[in-house]
């Protein structure tokens, strides 16, 4: 019996299905808040464990690495070991090295911990969007499944700063580490309660894929973290950049030819299924950079405490929630994906919009421009979150549903490392490129120069995100659409019937 046989058999038992949607929620919240909660105890734990400047961005850099090169494979270990087992396993390794990180008594052990919760988050995020997929097959509870699923995600970056600022204020820098393992175990608590899904037997593992992805995936993003301090033009970020991208395309090539690959090409091949991944990946790239912009701003120009500043970007995770469970929740099913996923893209590109219009001497800028593009660019991201992840894995079966979910947060990874590395030397770049033509400007107006300009170019990305979108997802009638089964997408009946579709 695959996932989605006993996805159905589940069904009976409604209770059953909600309580796979809390455990994976939290889960998802895990993982997504620790990509930021560890940004604002970053000084903090530098001052405790002396740590040298060069050396501190391996606290965020060890963690992206391991999770961003690890996900293909925790993808393909989830469906070898079963979803829910590669689940449990996942929340109790997270428990324990974010117990160990927060323990942590030098920079070694402290990124070594944060390494360590990479790799078991590479498993633990594709096996939860896999229980997800699997659990809810029909259309409106899956419109709302992955509304609320999505929420949690869209809001998880900004209660991470939110909860960081408060932890590191009142308690200890140590405690962004720790509450990790109680939220872990108390989720791995409720995984018993999860009904077991049968392990997909596939043969040998792809190992050339599987080290290729890696070496890819890691050099990849590497690159763009050290993209941030040395520059575009680095020797050392264009060889990292270049050599990735090489491995990458080597293990495209291997993929095509393995009996058992890592990543079946007809996950990426599908045009609908590339819509999804395109919009998410460029909605990350834009956000990612906006969320840095918007700590710095509030914090360096408006003069804003950590909390203050956290609690300001809350009104992005409200309206986030709204979108998510309120819009994309109730509409997935009942309108086409592009119906969400464009409009969605063009709310958080009028956000963006908004805010390129800020100078160092704006009045009002909380009621006139943050409360507006923070509105706009949470509904946005709400917007786009839930469909993009339910078409992500629609119609999957067997090993094809772990590695479409591996494939999908991997794209969001990718996106977010590239949004923080792209922006911020793009503002760094336009910041000194102001202060060198107008040398008795205040530093405020050269940053918020920086900024502004940084956003325009994300206003763009996410403006080209919604054309692409639209043209992968929108597609003419050619014959009225009739039911048909459920095949594997690849298939060559499954692509003609994916061609009769109006919108996808």
């Amino acid at each position: 019996m695959d996932l989605e046989d006993n996805g159905k058999r589940r069904g009976r038992t409604s209770g059953g299905r909600w309580w796979t949607l809390a455990v994976v929620s939290a889960a998802q919240l895990l993982v997504v808040l620790d990509g930021t909660i560890v940004n604002i105890a970053l000084p903090s734990a530098q001052r405790a464990l002396e740590m040298s400047d060069g050396d501190r961005h391996w606290a965020i850099t060890a963690y992206a690495l391991a999770f961003g090169g690890l996900l293909l494979i925790g993808g393909r270990v989830s469906g070898a070991l079963g979803h829910r087992r590669a689940f449990l396993i996942g929340l109790v390794g997270f428990a324990a090295s974010s117990a160990l990180g927060g323990a942590a008594v030098n920079p070694a052990m402290l990124f070594g911990a944060r390494a360590l919760q990479g790799a078991f988050a590479a498993v633990l995020a594709p096996a939860g969007l896999s229980l997800l997929a699997g659990t809810f097959t029909e259309a409106r509870e899956r419109g709302r499944a992955f509304g609320v699923f999505a929420a949690v995600g869209a809001a998880g970056s900004a209660v991470g700063l939110v909860t960081g600022g408060l932890l590191t204020e009142y308690a200890s820098w140590r405690w962004c580490l720790y509450i990790n393992a109680p939220i872990a175990l108390l989720a791995a608590v409720g995984v018993t309660l999860v009904p077991a899904d049968r392990p997909i037997g596939r043969g040998r593992l792809d190992v050339a894929g599987a080290l290729l992805s890696l070496a890819g995936f890691t050099a990849v993003v590497y690159g763009f973290a050290r993209a941030e301090p040395l520059g575009w033009d680095s020797t050392e970020v264009m060889t990292w950049l270049a050599s990735g991208l090489v491995l990458l395309g080597a293990f495209i090539v291997v993929e095509m030819r393995a009996a058992n690959p890592l990543l079946p090409m007809r996950v990426l091949a599908n045009r609908v299924r590339a819509g999804a991944f395109l919009a998410i990946t460029l909605m990350f790239v834009a956000m990612f950079g906006f969320y840095l912009f918007m700590s710095y701003y509030t914090q360096t120009v408006l003069g804003y405490s950590p909390v203050q500043a956290g609690l300001t970007l809350i009104v992005n995770a409200l309206a986030a929630l709204v979108g998510s469970m309120l819009i994309a929740g109730k509409l997935h099913g009942r309108v086409p994906a592009a119906a969400l996923l464009v409009p969605g893209l063009l709310a958080a590109a009028a956000g963006m919009l908004i805010l390129t219009r800020l100078s160092a001497g704006t009045t009002d800028v909380l009621a006139l421009y943050l409360l507006p593009a923070l509105v706009l660019t949470g509904l946005g991201l709400g917007c786009v979150m839930p469909p993009t992840a339910s078409l992500a894995t629609e119609g999957m079966q067997g090993h094809d549903i772990g590695a479409a979910s591996a494939a999908y947060n991997a794209a969001q990874q990718l996106g977010a490392a590239l949004g923080i590395a792209l922006l911020n030397t793009l503002a760094a770049g336009a910041t000194a490129t102001y202060l060198a033509s107008h040398r008795t400007a205040p530093a405020d107006a050269a940053t918020v120069h920086g900024y502004t300009t940084a956003l325009t170019v994300a206003f763009a990305i996410l403006l080209t995100a919604a054309l692409l979108t639209a043209a992968l997802l929108i597609t003419r009638r050619t014959r009225p659409r009739r039911r048909t089964k459920s095949r594997a997408p690849g298939s060559a009946t499954h692509g003609r019937a994916e061609t009769k579709k109006t919108v996808s």
